[in-house]
């Protein structure tokens, strides 16, 4: 078995289903997968994938379980149990307001924030791969929200895990739905920089269910200083954690 490839029990250990659930979803194509010598192996790339879809288009209910599953498969000591999303924005990278008039540059005004707090070395490697996984396909969400990051981790270039916010009062075209927020505007971006697939998807999903949250977005917009944005994050995750 490849580094890049898992057999039927390291899927089920990772995402805490039984064996007979996956199968499935094998049988029902929603999980990509393909035989060698007659057993199940599933590509990391595509696993991923198919989770980053998963979560993005899940409802509360649903997202609460993958988050479950994925506190389950974290190693021990990677997050303490006070994880959360503020923990990962370092002082200085929220951006009130983010001055990017274009997708372009969006996306090298989010990677510049990112490295200004030291934690992100190389940006021209961090912009490109943004700009290709933004080709591949949007992460531009119908509420006027992108959620920007490389196809794949990169913690070569990492000093660790973290977060960026910048908002763009009038909003930019940035290929996300033209029924949503803004006649398909985006004003809201997230760059996750991550050291590794289960820490990105584990952001992914906390972050999905903090922007999904009554109010959280018409709150935000409403923003002008970093440590009210904070306080509105910690706020918000304590409320889906008492309900999670």
């Amino acid at each position: 078995m490849s580094r890049s490839s898992l057999n039927l029990q390291q899927l089920s250990n990772f995402l805490h289903l039984p064996d007979a659930k996956i199968r499935k979803l094998v049988d029902k194509g929603a999980i990509p997968s393909r035989r060698v010598n007659g057993e199940l192996v599933f590509s990391q790339d595509e696993v991923h994938r198919w989770l980053e879809h998963r979560i993005g288009s899940s409802g509360e209910e649903e997202l609460v379980q993958v988050e479950e599953a994925l506190e389950k498969s974290v190693p021990a000591g990677t997050f303490d149990e006070a994880f959360d999303l503020v923990s990962l924005i370092p002082e200085g990278a929220i951006a009130l307001p983010l001055l990017a008039r274009t997708r372009d540059s969006v996306i090298r005004s989010m990677v510049q924030l990112a490295a200004s707090t030291g934690l992100l070395w190389d940006t021209d490697a961090m912009s490109e791969a943004v700009k290709a996984r933004e080709e591949l396909h949007t992460t531009a969400l119908d509420n006027g929200v992108a959620l920007l990051h490389p196809r794949r981790p990169m913690p070569s270039i990492l000093g660790d895990s973290c977060l960026a916010l910048g908002i763009v009062p009038s909003g930019v075209p940035f290929g996300g739905p033209r029924n949503g927020y803004g006649s398909g505007l985006t004003d809201i971006f997230f760059l996750i920089c991550s050291m590794d697939d289960r820490i990105h998807l584990r952001i992914l999903t906390r972050l999905s269910r903090v922007l999904t949250h009554p109010d959280f977005l018409f709150r935000l917009r409403g923003m002008e200083e970093e440590s009210l944005v904070r306080e509105l994050i910690l706020e918000t995750e304590g409320a889906i954690s008492s309900v999670g």
